[in-house]
């Protein structure tokens, strides 16, 4: 079904404003150029108008907090077909970018801006070569999207090849004109499903799903074995990842650069910090009310967008972070939550049951 929206004026006799168009599609990129939060708050771009050497030129690249790169595409007077076929044909420049092209894209976009401090500025942590471009994502700007198109990148999501289409659309206020948004697929999905490198095999997710804890200042895995939970916070690309999971889903959780410390089910779905609740001495307590050792982002408690989100979780098996379990070649993510379908993850798994004890 294609994506439209209406806005209406707030009165006592609703009125719906008119639709407009945007004259001039450039003028779209300089906006999100000059606010990178039209796209996402969680992306940071690295390049404009960047030639492929293949003939191309690619409109905006972004990166986000793991080091994935975003290729941003806008539809101009193309067809979506030809649009979505000319991304997947940049897409194969973007995945064979090395570090050192990455950060001359970047200097080249920012005037000769170090990428490496710049991404540490902005997410709070050092960009991990390692992981950099390990993944990335295709997102199509598009004024509208038609039944055929939808079937196209519906199509290609399912076949783990992420890619997603921004609608925007522009309405006329008085002489002012205002401009909505809307993804054509949540991209809680696109973030969740990683897929391994290219060079590598893929097989089916074993229904296992991957956590990443943050163990530090802001939150503290102690607190998390004691009331049973996992959480994210600071920004959507931190916490949304959480809201696919579902009661029963079973975890693996990661203190990044120290170890695996945990195993359990899910028994609730991901709440804000301000409604989460844990069971303390005398019964059930707010869970700000209760934790002690950790900010949980406090400071954001009422911005559903960078608040702390937690998700309850009954332990299977849980060590302390001095006891964490780590091996060459385990599997590690920085999203949040993830649902790898790498064969790293598949062995990292049947080695940690074994670890942990477990018989399943």
């Amino acid at each position: 079904m294609p994506i439209r929206t209406a806005l209406w004026k707030v009165n006592a006799k609703p009125e719906r404003l008119v639709e407009a168009v945007l004259l001039n599609e450039k003028l779209l990129e300089d906006m999100i150029v000059a606010q990178s939060q039209l796209l996402s708050e969680a992306w940071m771009l690295i390049g404009r108008q960047e030639r492929t050497g293949m003939g191309g030129i690619i409109d905006l690249l972004a990166i986000a907090p793991d080091g994935s790169l975003v290729l941003v595409e806008l539809k101009r007077d193309r067809t979506l077909r030809d649009v979505v076929a000319q991304a997947l044909d940049y897409a194969s420049w973007v995945e064979g970018l090395q570090p050192e092209d990455i950060s001359a894209i970047y200097r080249r976009f920012k005037s000769g801006q170090s990428l490496s401090d710049d991404f540490r500025s902005r997410f709070g942590q050092p960009l991990d070569e390692d992981t950099l471009n390990q993944s990335h994502q295709i997102v199509i700007v598009a004024a509208q999207l038609d039944d055929s198109s939808e079937r196209i990148v519906a199509y290609l999501n399912k076949r783990d090849i992420a890619i997603n289409v921004l609608c925007f659309q522009v309405f006329s206020h008085g002489a002012d004109q205002l401009l909505s948004r809307a993804w054509l697929l949540d991209p809680v999905h696109t973030q969740v499903n990683v897929a391994p490198p290219s060079n590598g095999p893929a097989e089916p997710w074993n229904g296992e799903f991957y956590v990443s804890f943050g163990a530090s200042d802001e939150r503290s895995w102690s607190e998390a074995m004691q009331y049973g939970f996992i959480c994210g916070g600071g920004g959507v690309w931190y916490s949304r990842t959480l809201l696919a999971l579902k009661p029963d889903d079973r975890v693996w959780v990661n203190v990044p650069g120290t170890g695996y410390v945990g195993v359990g089910r899910v028994t609730g779905c991901a709440q804000q910090a301000t409604d989460f609740k844990v069971i303390g001495p005398d019964g059930e307590v707010p869970a700000l009310d209760a934790l002690k050792l950790g900010s949980y982002h406090r400071e954001f408690s009422d911005d559903p967008e960078r608040c702390e989100w937690f998700v309850p979780v009954q332990w299977e098996k849980t060590v302390l972070i001095e006891r964490a379990v780590q091996e060459i070649g385990f599997f590690g993510n920085q999203n949040t939550v993830c649902k790898p379908t790498t064969p790293k993850w598949r062995s990292t798994v049947e080695r940690l049951k074994e670890r942990f004890g477990l018989l399943a």
